[in-house]
């Protein structure tokens, strides 16, 4: 018998249908019942490629005894943290707040009105090595709800005046912060292996396109050596699938060798951007070859036929984490031939030993990273794999997601001039366009043709940088003025006057508690994102609203990075572009130009303005004129647009 998330569309909620407790969607159905009935709400968030989700749900959720406990006592609701992320944000405070920590699956225990008085990540069916079992857990938590019930309200209301005086502080721009980041990342690079801090080591892209942005400005040799280095390892290691393309979640331990093997769109759209912009600051080609075989992996396997992008494979084959992607050297050799087989498994590590639980991850951490007589081989291996074992895969297409990987499409053709990324970036556009957006208004999710929720801030920031992402590459001002609008639309939304913008806005479900997302993780946060968004905003448009804006955030910014800078480096970068700001080059012409040549002729992040004549910028000579602004200089007006951009 299917519970009540029969119905649902969302991957994570459809893995559950067939559970044998009594699940809810979140919604008024389930919390009107637990008011009626007097019981607590068992809130469990999670995604559907989550490991320890799976884990939790095997053990517990699909077990009986655990089923009667739940359905008994409690009022049990499934939220897909990936299509109401401001239910997540909430909770995962609380959780934090209970905890020092927080993570997936997330299981949080509320009243009616959903107040939360418990809060913990994974718990075992039975209790064991010191962890509480949920079996336990869930009766003593019955056991004080009906004796104790007070102090389970008190905690609630203890927790939520906790939060709610969490207040944000004024603050201005602090450059201070750029230098106190680069230092902190210095200290923190592992110069044996490569990336940030010990292991699990995550590839937070950001990060590297903040190191890369200040080696641009000013030079600091070891700022590229980190990016670099770590750029390398990633690619060299596990992360990166070697067979079949694409990057995995993070590394497990120090040498990037073993991956948590989930892939996430949003990963490889930042990874792809952090590759171009090494590519554009060191002219070295390995990098747009890492960033072409990531997107070929996109285009083969994460992409609808309507050119949405989907948003994950999982980690999991037959219920083994890995499975999908391991290989023994019997294997190759039976697919490639002894003496290719052989030659293969030498230069991707692959042994009778093995490098992870007795089988072998594909890596190059022992070879030299390029060799292209492998290609067929990898063809052969692409298809054997595919037909070995199953991946879930959740086609659920988000619009934050979709849009960060249009931004990194559009950086690729502009360093590769390669057509079918531009044409993949526009498609995408297009299917959010049709199936994400209506007006000014977007949307969280599709799938199956059902539409999520209004959209958060964090879908319009990563949305109006994909718009200015296609504007830069083709200079067609309708992706300028879709970037306005959506800029406009998040500042009515969801701007704060006291400075930042909330997670959701007015016309959005009104929670417990209306956070205001600052710190970069996994993905740049929506505050730091359209802090970037509004910088660019400034500097193509005259309107002045866009510099009192940009001013506004970055003042907030620096007053929330002042105690951590290193966890805000998309507005670091932002921060970097404000002070020290591209080339900025106005066009003005009459007659036919030539678009695709004025958009690769000039630097990848050049600030570029199409206009006809006017008083402001007369046309010189009669002939098509540059007014090119650069390094806090501005030049004559010239003809020769080399003349100009080549000149220190």
């Amino acid at each position: 018998m299917s519970n009540r998330l029969k119905d649902e569309k969302s991957p994570y909620l459809l893995q559950h249908k067939d559970n044998p407790v009594d699940w809810y969607p979140w919604g008024e159905e389930a919390f009107f019942r637990a008011e009626s009935e007097d019981k607590p709400i068992f809130l469990s968030i999670g995604y559907s490629f989550c490991h320890w989700c799976h884990v939790l749900a095997h053990e517990s959720f699909e077990d009986e005894e655990i089923a009667d406990i739940l359905n008994k006592y409690f009022i049990c609701v499934k939220v897909d943290r990936e299509e109401r992320p401001d239910i997540d944000s909430v909770y995962m405070a609380v959780c934090q707040a209970f905890t020092g920590s927080g993570g997936w699956p997330m299981s949080i225990f509320m009243t009616a009105d959903k107040k939360p008085f418990f809060a913990g990540t994974y718990f075992p069916k039975t209790s064991r090595s010191g962890m509480i079992g949920l079996k336990e857990l869930l009766m003593l938590i019955n056991e004080k709800w009906k004796n104790e019930r007070s102090s389970l309200l008190e905690d609630a209301e203890g927790i939520l005046e906790h939060l709610k005086n969490n207040d944000f502080s004024e603050g201005t721009i602090d450059m201070k912060l750029i230098e106190k980041a680069v230092d902190t990342f210095l200290g923190m690079y592992d110069k044996r292996f490569g990336g940030f801090g010990r292991a699990p080591k995550f590839p937070t892209p950001h990060n590297i396109i903040f190191l890369l942005s200040y080696y641009e400005r000013y030079k600091k040799a070891h700022c590229l050596n980190m990016a670099e280095h770590t750029l390398m390892q990633m690619y060299r290691g596990g992360m990166f699938d070697h067979i079949g393309f694409g990057f995995c979640r993070y590394s497990t331990d120090k040498m990037f060798l073993v991956p948590h093997f989930e892939k996430m769109l949003y990963d490889n759209a930042l990874l792809i951007l952090s590759y171009c912009k090494a590519y554009t600051v060191t002219g070295k080609c390995e990098y747009l070859e890492i960033a072409e075989k990531t997107v070929d992996y996109i285009l083969r396997e994460m992409t609808s036929s309507e050119g949405g992008f989907f948003s994950a494979q999982d980690a999991d084959s037959d219920g083994e984490e890995g499975k999908y992607y391991l290989f023994t050297p019997d294997e190759i050799i039976n697919i490639l031939g002894r003496e290719e087989g052989e030659a293969f498994n030498s230069h991707y590590d692959i042994s009778i030993r093995g490098n992870f639980e007795g089988k072998n991850i594909p890596n190059l951490l022992k070879s030299a990273p390029s060799d292209r007589k492998f290609d067929d081989c990898l063809i052969k291996l692409r298809d054997y794999r595919k037909n070995r074992y199953s991946l879930h895969l959740d086609d659920k297409i988000l619009t934050v997601w979709n849009s960060l990987m249009i931004g990194a499409m559009s950086e690729l053709y502009l360093c590769s001039r390669c057509e079918k990324y531009l044409e993949a970036a526009q498609k995408a556009d297009e299917f959010i366009r049709k199936y994400l957006c209506e007006n000014d208004n977007l949307f969280v999710s599709f799938r199956e043709g059902h539409r999520g929720v209004s959209g958060f801030l964090d879908d319009y920031a990563a949305y109006i940088f994909a718009q200015l992402q296609l504007y830069r590459v083709t200079l067609s001002k309708e992706y300028l003025e879709k970037a306005k609008m959506f800029c406009d639309k998040a500042i009515s939304l969801f701007g704060d006057s006291a400075g930042g913008f909330f997670l959701y806005g007015e016309h959005s479900e009104e929670l417990i508690l209306r956070p205001k997302e600052t710190y970069d993780g996994a993905i740049p946060s929506g505050n730091s994102l359209i802090a970037y968004d509004l910088v660019r905003l400034l500097f193509l448009s005259s309107e002045e609203k866009y510099q009192k804006e940009a001013q506004r955030q970055l003042d907030f910014m620096s007053s929330e990075a002042s105690v951590y800078p290193q966890g805000y480096s998309m507005y670091l970068t932002a921060l970097l572009q404000y002070f020290e700001p591209s080339v900025k080059v106005t066009v003005v012409y009459e007659e036919n130009i030539d678009i695709r040549e004025l958009i690769f002729s000039l630097p990848h992040d050049a600030v570029i303005i199409l206009t006809h004549p006017t008083a402001e910028y007369p046309l010189i000579n009669g002939k098509t004129t540059y007014y090119v602004c650069k390094n806090h200089s501005c030049f004559p007006p010239q003809n020769n647009l080399n003349d100009i951009i080549n000149k220190e």
